[in-house]
């Protein structure tokens, strides 16, 4: 199960499991994107490949138009997976607390 949504406070919150399957609804809803953003990953139990091409397509996107993404509430497994994947030299993270 993934969710992708706005918080009150214009947040994009995602939670559940980003992979392959959920990508392409994730994907649309970050085209949707048109400035600079924070990502809550608090809830994201899981990110495939699929989910980080999409988190850096929306990532480069919004760089062109001089925004980007802020990912937050990073938690330690999801922070591992950025550290591997290089990731981590592309976003600003913000760990949990």
């Amino acid at each position: 199960m993934f969710q992708i949504g706005l918080d009150e406070a214009g947040t994009i919150i995602a939670e559940g499991r980003l992979d392959a399957a959920q990508a392409p609804h994730a994907q649309e809803f970050l085209d949707a994107i048109e400035q600079e953003c924070i990502l809550d990953l608090g809830k994201l139990e899981y990110i495939s490949s699929a989910g980080l091409g999409v988190l850096l397509r929306t990532h480069k996107r919004l760089m062109g138009s001089g925004g980007g993404l802020k990912l937050v509430n990073v938690n330690s497994h999801i922070s591992d997976i950025f550290m591997y994947s290089g990731f981590d030299k592309l976003f600003e993270i913000e760990p949990a607390g």
